[in-house]
């Protein structure tokens, strides 16, 4: 019955849209992963093969078709220096799938072309794992399922709802059977689609430097840094400083990292209170920063620890990262080397004047107390006119200088550096921190999400007697910005993605509902689709009595769940055609006087295969065959008009 199918199968006008037509949704996320010309040139295969079905132009032959691949392979291997990797293969992937299109003429060919379309649905998952995009994949899957039933039944057969409300059908059943391979596979550590990327996909607000402006920019963005999950009740917003880069040089303008050694231990350090336990989810980006609340007493795996604390992964996190760390907030960090001391008092050759000669002033009315000359300089900052802002001034000259005595509006980069500038000008060992202070809970999650325009610089202080001491100038102009967040320093509105809203009232509470529902939709599938790891799968098996890491308990359990799940389905496809079904039942009547006639129906033989058998061997009844097929498939398979009796009253007319 294949070889016949196949003999008889053409390329119909129908069956190429649906083809074209399902290929160009699932290529679109492709749009700017691969160059403009690959996703033109898809488009002009796809194009051309559909202006050949309406017969208004030629297929080009084989020896062009030789040629046209010969370019592209030759086209993408200068445009990527290979024919290996994510974005040239998906590039070769997209513009093969084109011409495989182009030159179907095959049921052969419909299917493979159908088969590469489910495989560039995977491709688009090497990009983006987000929410959206798995719901588009759905839809392209559904559209292609539905192209794969065009594919196989006449153009007359069913209409386009009735081939996606069909296609719908086979996916629900498939579900659950997808669900539990999903659980009940064995794990591989790593992310889901761990494919090495040629770079880092995601985008941080921090560097390994900071210069006016830097962070005021970062500010402006609510895209997620990363969220956190405490063991118990949260610090309060005084205490969330998760510490990043620390610069130690600066230019006079630009402040930059120092050369910490970097060592697998944790530096010396003696903190006390209770400790705070809780699982960071990183978000992608370009650095190596593991941020972790001030101050660190553990390493998570795969990370290092430089003398200044800072947290680093052996390599960039390209990758969604969760770790987990034991924080003290209350520390008292002595660790300072002859090397590190000097570096803290240096700056510039001529730098700061004004700055410098304000600090000596400083210094000569408290004396040698460090402590009192940190207390009179964060009263400077309350006392003065100075303003929180994300948008001062352009400094153009000496910054700090023009920060202090003229503009005097600023946001954290300019008070952090200034107050750092002041504290080794009269002598104070300092260094600027950045990284993150802050967040907000989100009450549907009970977690934290630290945003990226809750980027923020401080500066830390050496004492005697007391070692490294943090000490933000930000909250002594602005105390909401540390106590309530940016939004409170900030007021006026909130948004997302670009967009803003009043932040008081009605519409302001409903739209950050919206965004922590949104958020924590999107933090759980992060947990559990994208990280459903080992550890994850051993905790979740754990709880219906199943260990993971047996082979044996874990293939028996898959076994039985997928039998139970198929032999459910088969019984629920037999209620479907039960012989109450006066369609089903008529045509099998009109099937038993075929077999009488000598026509028996083949093992799989589709309605139209048996139709067309049957005229071909019992040429006189073909008109009769061909009514009551027609008929049987309009009313099993099409919108469901016509009359069942119109049907009955065929068949029991028919005398073979």
């Amino acid at each position: 019955m294949a070889d016949e199918a196949s003999r008889t199968w053409r390329p119909t006008r129908d069956r190429i849209l649906w083809l074209a037509g399902a290929l160009a949704l699932v290529v679109l996320p492709h749009v700017g992963h691969v160059p403009v010309w690959v996703m033109l040139v898809f488009a002009s295969l796809a194009l051309w093969r559909v202006a050949n079905i309406a017969e208004a132009v030629r297929l080009p032959g084989r020896p062009l078709r030789i040629l046209l691949s010969a370019g592209v392979l030759l086209t993408i291997y200068f445009s990527y220096g290979t024919l290996f990797g994510r974005d040239a293969g998906v590039a070769l992937l997209v513009v093969f799938t084109g011409m495989k299109l182009l030159e179907t003429e095959t049921l052969r060919d419909a299917f493979v072309v159908t088969l590469l379309g489910y495989f560039l649905v995977v491709t688009n998952f090497l990009y983006s794992q987000s929410v959206p995009m798995a719901v588009y994949m759905v839809a392209v899957v559904l559209a292609l399922t539905a192209s794969l039933l065009a594919v196989n039944s006449s153009s007359a057969v069913l209409a386009p709802a009735a081939r996606l409300q069909l296609a719908g059908g086979l996916i629900g059943q498939s579900l659950p059977i997808a669900l539990v391979l999903f659980v009940l596979f064995p794990r591989i550590p790593g992310p889901l689609w761990g494919v090495p990327k040629p770079e880092a996909t995601g985008v941080s607000g921090l560097s390994d430097t900071m210069s006016p402006g830097s962070l005021s920019r970062v500010s402006r963005s609510d895209a997620v840094a990363f969220r956190v999950e405490f063991a118990e009740h949260p610090p309060p917003p005084p205490q969330r400083y998760w510490r990043g880069p620390v610069l130690w040089r600066t230019d006079g303008r630009t402040w930059s990292l120092g050369s910490p050694e970097v060592g697998g231990e944790i530096p010396g350090g003696e903190p006390s209170g209770v400790p705070v336990d809780y699982t960071v989810t990183l978000e992608p980006h370009k650095g190596a920063w593991l941020f972790a609340l001030e101050l660190p007493a553990t390493l998570p795996a795969g990370s290092a620890v430089t003398g200044d604390f800072q947290l680093l992964a052996r390599e960039p996190v390209r990758e969604r990262r969760r770790y987990r760390l034991r924080s003290y907030p209350a520390y008292r960090n002595t660790h300072l080397t002859e090397r590190q001391y000097a570096a803290a008092l240096r700056l510039p050759p001529r730098a700061h004047p004004r700055a410098q000669a304000l600090a000596r002033e400083w210094r000569s009315a408290v004396g040698d107390d460090d402590a009192a000359l940190v207390r009179r300089a964060l009263a400077h900052f309350q006392s003065q006119a100075f303003f929180y802002t994300l948008s001062p001034p352009a400094l153009t000259g000496d910054s700090v200088d023009q920060f202090l005595f003229e503009t005097r509006r600023g946001f954290c980069e300019l008070y952090a550096a200034a107050f750092t500038v002041l504290m080794r000008a009269a002598g104070v060992p300092a260094r600027v921190v950045t990284g993150y202070q802050g967040g907000e809970i989100n009450p549907l999650g009970s977690y934290l999400i630290v945003r990226q325009r809750d980027a923020h610089a401080w500066t830390e202080v050496w004492l005697a007697e007391q070692g490294w001491v943090r000490v933000d100038p930000t909250a002594a102009v602005s105390p909401n910005r540390i106590e309530l967040g940016m939004e409170a320093a900030m007021p006026g509105s909130v948004g997302v993605a670009g967009v803003r809203v009043p932040a008081d009232g009605v519409v302001g509470s409903l739209w950050r509902g919206l965004r922590h529902g949104w958020d924590a939709f999107n933090n759980a599938w992060n947990q559990w689709v994208l990280g459903y790891g080992p550890h994850r799968q051993s905790r979740l098996l754990a709880r219906f009595g199943l260990d993971a890491s047996d082979s044996l308990q874990l293939a028996l359990g898959l076994g039985g769940t997928v039998t139970l799940l198929l032999s459910l389905v088969g019984l629920w496809l037999r209620r479907r055609v039960a012989p109450h079904d006066a369609v089903l039942e008529a045509y099998r009547r009109f099937q038993r006087k075929l077999a009488r006639a000598g026509v028996v129906t083949r093992p799989s033989e589709g309605p139209l295969a048996l139709a067309a058998r049957a005229q071909r061997m019992r040429p006189g009844m073909a008109p009769q065959v061909q009514y009551i097929t027609q008929l049987y498939v309009r009313l099993r398979y099409g919108a469901g008009d016509g009359d069942v009796r119109e049907l009955d009253k065929a068949v029991t007319a028919f005398k073979p």
